[in-house]
């Protein structure tokens, strides 16, 4: 195995959004356009899903033959074919632990939503409601998962590629996630309608009850309660006054907001 082929780094993601699927059928066609095809996703994600393999490899994973026919040949490196292989084992050795620990109730959707390691704090399971696609961009429409999270909706705006490379649709369970840092905490109650006026297009005002304050010279450290016991984290004002049980509402753009998929 070459000594800078990272097989941590490219396979610490879960697998099921196409990237190593479309390199599979480089491998196997000899050609992006029709991997791309084969994948069901636009030649741009098919050369997208390349390069960050590529990126999180530290090396090669395809060779490109620029200009030949269907829109140029490509044949995979020493590199990939050893990532695919090990692709194959990570999958069959997950496949065979998660198997034991599906039929409970609880334990095989945790399993998996905790392959995905993030330094984002905020982490909360939701379900694509609809999808709305405006040039390049595709805005996401989440709704919480859990009894009575319903009304509390989320949104994500991301690339029509990154998009395709997940396979978003809706009914697909996903991760939401963003970071404490993106999310501003305002006092709730009567303030919150002055801030649902005031809010640009793009911005997300979710209601909750603070459950934890830290107070701190750049910012109070507010961890709140939304619908069906879901936490967020973020940031009020210095000195804000919040407290464990005032009512808050979480602001945070829609832009920050990053889908991830839990392979189960």
């Amino acid at each position: 195995m070459p000594a800078s082929l990272s097989l941590t780094d490219a396979l610490g993601h879960a697998l099921t959004d196409k990237r190593i699927d479309i390199l599979r059928q480089i491998g196997a066609c000899g050609s992006i356009s029709q991997a791309a095809r084969a994948v069901g996703v636009s030649y741009k994600a098919a050369w997208q899903a390349v390069d960050t393999l590529t990126n999180l490899a530290g090396t090669p994973l395809v060779a490109r033959a620029v200009g030949g026919a269907g829109g140029g040949g490509a044949q995979l490196t020493e590199a990939g074919h050893q990532l695919l292989a090990a692709a194959d084992a990570m999958a069959q050795a997950r496949g065979a632990v998660l198997a034991r620990w599906q039929a409970t109730p609880h334990a095989g959707p945790a399993l998996a939503r905790l392959a995905v390691r993030t330094s984002m704090r905020n982490q909360l399971p939701c379900v694509v409601d609809r999808l709305t696609v405006q040039g390049q961009i595709v805005g996401v429409h989440l709704r919480l998962e859990g009894e009575g999270a319903g009304a509390v909706a989320l949104a994500a705006r991301i690339t029509r590629e990154s998009a395709e490379l997940l396979g978003l649709q809706p009914g697909l369970a996903v991760l939401a996630l963003c970071k404490a840092t993106a999310v501003r905490v305002e006092r709730g109650g009567r303030a919150a309608s002055a801030i649902a006026t005031a809010a640009p297009a793009g911005t997300l005002q979710l209601p909750g009850r603070a459950t934890r304050v830290v107070r701190g010279a750049s910012g109070d450290e507010v961890s709140a309660e939304l619908a069906a016991g879901l936490h967020m984290v973020g940031f009020a004002a210095p000195h804000s006054g919040l407290r464990a049980g005032s009512a808050v509402v979480l602001v945070v753009e829609e832009n920050a907001v990053v889908l991830a998929l839990a392979e189960l």
